[in-house]
Parts: C-alpha cells; structure tokens; sequence
C-alpha cells in the first residue's frame, strides 16, 4: 500500500518542512541505519555523511545489523568499526534531504539553519520480480522496497 501520513504529530508547521519518498528500491536494514545516523544532525553535516559514504571516504556504521559485516579501518564512527557503503540507500536519502530544503525554502525558511528533527522508513510495497536462471527456468523473488519520510527544522538563534 501506498504510505499517506508522518509518523510524527506533534510538529510546529511555521518552522518544520517535510517530504517523503514512497516505494524506493533500496534496503530497509541499511534505510534504518542511515536514519539512526543522521538524526538531529544539522542538513548540511547529514549531506556531507551521505556524500562521503558514495565515494567510500567514510563508511556506514551497523549497529543493529551487522552480523557478519567486516570491521573497516580507521577510527571507529559512532563507537562502531563495523559496517559497509550502501550507496543507492544513501543518493534516495540526498533525493528526500533535498526534497525537504526545497519545501523549506518554499515556506520561507532558512536552509542553512535546518536540522534533522525526525526522520524514519518502514517497509513498502514489495512487488514479485523475476530471477534470471538458466534458458528457461526463472524464479520468482519479492523485490524490496521502503518509505522513507524525514521532517527538518529550522533553529532560532
């Protein structure tokens, strides 16, 4: 089914901004990480993280799931040296960060002052794709797909 409200409620809609992705081909185990990560961080710090995780200079730290995920040199981020660099996870979380800068400087906001005050995804609408196996024989496989909503606010000064 198609995601309709926020998780959240209690908001102040004169200095909040939202937006939300629906149904986006990336995993929720790395989705869910990547919002325990950039929570309360300011945008432009969140951006930087995400961008640095596409050109492997810094790594996503697992901490819920990381079984059998190799540690990766350097210092630990977050107090943890596990983790891997989910990238088409992290360019839909750039997509959704814009998405929001755009709906906040629509409301009048400033996008340099914005934090991250509630981001969260959840499970989509997964749909039956085909495995390619040999000539003939295919297999059926569920496609994963998650939503994705995040909810920036602008800090007073």
């Amino acid at each position: 089914m198609v995601k309709r409200n926020y998780q959240v409620q209690e908001i102040n809609e004169k200095i909040t901004a939202k937006a939300m992705l629906k149904n986006r081909p990336i995993s929720l185990k790395y989705a869910t990480e990547i919002c325990r990560e950039i929570k309360g961080k300011p945008v432009a710090k969140a951006e930087k993280f995400l961008n640095d995780i596409i050109e492997k200079k810094a790594y996503l730290p697992l901490k819920k799931y990381h079984k059998k995920v190799p540690h990766r040199k350097g210092k630990p981020i977050s107090g943890q040296k596990a983790g891997r660099y989910p990238i088409n996870a992290c360019k839909a979380f750039l997509e959704l960060i814009s998405y929001a800068k755009a709906n906040a400087e629509n409301k009048g906001l400033d996008p340099e002052k914005l934090i991250i005050k509630h981001v969260f995804a959840c499970q989509g609408y997964r749909r039956w794709g085909m495995q390619p196996k040999g000539r003939i024989a295919g297999k059926r496989r569920r496609k994963k797909s998650t939503h994705i909503e995040i909810v920036v606010q602008e800090v007073r000064a």
